[in-house]
């Protein structure tokens, strides 16, 4: 396999745009790479491109990304589309890799996209409830009364009323997931305040960010409940946006730029039945990712990873071996994992205050870790990074993520 780097990363600012298309969105991420690069969309040898919810929001269905890079003057090469729930644009940045890496092509775009916006809310949190076993999801509506008390007892957690209408049913999710550390591990609700208050800062200091808003923990803390121990300010939003990145092997990058971020490590995996205290999904890919990369966890500079809520980022912290098992409360604690820390997470503001079209994401973190190894993420930006990270995953089936992809870059 030969080695592989990014040269060139674009993306929108992440938000509520009624009003603008999917192509319209995936031209401004395109041409912004395509910028950063240096080079001309005719030097581009393939494309993958990555949505989740087009055809449940749009009605765009099996063609998404002919149909938007076409509309830009990108056709003729081969271009394939990925659909991997909340992972889509990450699997898609992988397989512009394996391109790259295999030797097939020189040249590759990812693109992720999303417009996740409708004027039917009902309809968005429906096509990201999708992302789940549909078949249980039915059959936990209809034993909802029955089955509240799942989650506590260490099942698969069920959503409560209003799940999947009013807010989307992973928030149900991840609400059960925190109570159990919070059982286990003596975990606060305060302390997953405090990841949710370092995301809006870190929010604050990025122009693409959906939310710029800079809280307190009193603010978060008293935010409207969503699901117990869940504030509306711990969880992402709902929003519309694209990103892209450019691949292109090491040894012709240098053709294009004198600051290539190397990928060190590019992989992707899907939920399996395994016994307790086995490693999950989170662990096993992490790990894969660290071996193929020749590096450990005590080696990042910069993180990217899936905050769909706060309790979310606190335990991820734990699985991607940033600290132990229930010591994920104390490294927020002592705001280890602010962009001016020894470890920095989410300097983007994360899925919290950044946004989580969930198509575009996996690219977009992708994009932040790029920013942070080339210096030029402003007031954001991390001292001297060296190695970045982005964590992304997608849907769910049997309490764990259905898919999820784990990258490793390198200045």
């Amino acid at each position: 396999m030969r080695d592989v780097a990014i040269i060139g990363a674009g993306m929108t600012k992440f938000g509520k745009f009624l009003d603008r298309s999917m192509k319209d969105l995936t031209r401004e991420a395109v041409d912004g790479a395509l910028g950063s690069a240096g080079i001309d969309k005719s030097k581009l040898e393939a494309a993958v491109v990555g949505n989740a919810a087009a055809g449940l929001i749009t009605g765009q269905e099996c063609i998404r990304g002919q149909v938007v890079l076409r509309e830009m003057g990108i056709g003729g090469i081969p271009i394939i589309n990925t659909e991997n729930a909340c992972a889509s644009s990450s699997t898609a940045f992988h397989m512009a890799w394996l391109y790259v890496a295999s030797g097939m092509y020189d040249v590759a775009l990812a693109v992720g996209l999303e417009k996740l916006y409708h004027e039917d809310k009902r309809r968005s949190f429906a096509a990201i409830g999708a992302a789940v076993d549909v078949e249980w999801a039915a059959q936990m509506q209809a034993a909802m009364a029955a089955a509240k008390g799942n989650g506590e007892r260490g099942e698969q957690p069920a959503p409560a009323e209003g799940a999947g209408e009013k807010r989307s049913m992973f928030m149900d999710f991840y609400a059960a997931f925190a109570r159990q550390h919070m059982q286990r591990y003596g975990t606060t609700k305060e302390q997953f305040g405090r990841i949710a208050v370092k995301n809006h800062y870190h929010g604050s200091l990025n122009p693409h960010a959906q939310y710029r808003e800079v809280y307190t923990l009193e603010d978060v803390l008293n935010s409207p409940l969503v699901a117990e121990p869940l504030t509306r300010l711990m969880c992402s939003p709902i929003g519309d946006g694209a990103a892209a990145a450019i691949l292109c092997s090491a040894e012709k990058a240098k053709q294009f730029t004198t600051k290539p971020v190397h990928v060190l490590a590019s992989c992707v995996g899907s939920g399996s039945d395994h016994a307790p205290g086995e490693p999950g999904i989170t662990e096993r890919i992490s790990q894969q990712a660290y071996k193929q990369a020749g590096v450990g966890p005590e080696e990042l500079s910069v993180i990217e990873l899936h905050d769909a809520s706060a309790p979310a980022e606190l335990v991820l912290y734990e699985e991607l071996g940033l600290c132990g098992p229930g010591e994920g409360g104390r490294l927020i604690d002592a705001r280890a994992t602010y962009f001016d820390g020894p470890v920095p997470v989410n300097t983007s503001g994360g899925l919290i205050s950044k946004g989580h079209p969930i198509g575009a994401t996996g690219v977009a973190q992708i994009y932040e870790v790029f920013t942070q190894l080339r210096g030029e993420a402003g007031d954001r930006q991390v001292a001297n990074p060296r190695v970045g990270l982005t964590e992304n995953g997608g849907g769910m089936v049997k309490g764990e993520a259905a898919a999820l992809a784990v990258h490793i870059f390198s200045v």
